[in-house]
């Protein structure tokens, strides 16, 4: 009798036991799949501010940088702070000469030729300042050929220049850079200037004697 009552009581253990384990393995299963099915969670890209630029960031072609600043032909080989006589080596010969500064260069060459750069260079630059100052024609030709004023002109011409010589190549050079105001000579504000033998008896302001001149202002 014991044992007719305990098979029962026994099969419904292990009943109860295999229902167990079959609920725990289904639903430990169920978390497994659920979890490996689950897709993962990608983090949203952050919005990225837009950077406003105020200048433009295109650069120029090397063609239109170059169109932008052009070098001057005279200036481009002129080293900062080079001697007179290294702004005179540098000029170009070739350039074209306006008829501004051939005037300018013609009084350079009859009034100069021959003496030091500097003395040259202050014979232009009278020419220079006069056609500044309001006193007198606006224009380097106006200046040069103003009545009784350069010796050397004669009528409203100048005499032949030797336009292949050294004094020539010197005097254009020195127009140039008389014309340019890069560099001053000691007589710089001058307005007038005679040869060196004579005496004017002018009541003005000396400036400086150079070669074979005289300065005023």
């Amino acid at each position: 009798m014991m044992k007719s009552k305990l098979y029962p009581a026994s099969t419904l253990a292990v009943a109860a036991t295999l229902f167990t384990a079959l609920f725990s393995t289904q639903g430990s299963g169920a978390a497994a799949q659920e979890t490996l099915l689950q897709p993962a969670k990608i983090a949203a890209p952050q919005a990225v501010s837009p950077v406003m630029i105020s200048q433009p960031v295109v650069q120029p072609l090397p063609t239109e940088a170059a169109e932008q600043a052009p070098a001057a032909a005279d200036d481009a080989a002129v080293p900062a702070g080079a001697s007179l006589a290294e702004q005179v080596a540098a000029q170009s010969q070739t350039a074209d000469l306006s008829p501004e500064l051939r005037c300018l260069a013609g009084a350079v060459y009859f009034e100069a030729k021959g003496e030091s750069l500097t003395g040259q260079l202050a014979v232009g630059r009278v020419v220079v300042n006069r056609a500044k100052s309001g006193r007198f024609p606006a224009s380097y030709c106006g200046v040069v050929y103003q009545t009784s004023q350069f010796s050397f002109v004669r009528g409203h011409s100048m005499p032949p220049i030797a336009t292949g010589s050294l004094d020539w190549r010197e005097a254009v050079a020195i127009a140039r850079i008389a014309d340019a105001g890069r560099l001053r000579g000691p007589a710089e504000g001058a307005l007038f200037f005679h040869a060196s033998h004579v005496s004017p008896r002018w009541r003005l302001t000396r400036v400086a004697r150079i070669d074979n001149h005289v300065f005023y202002r």
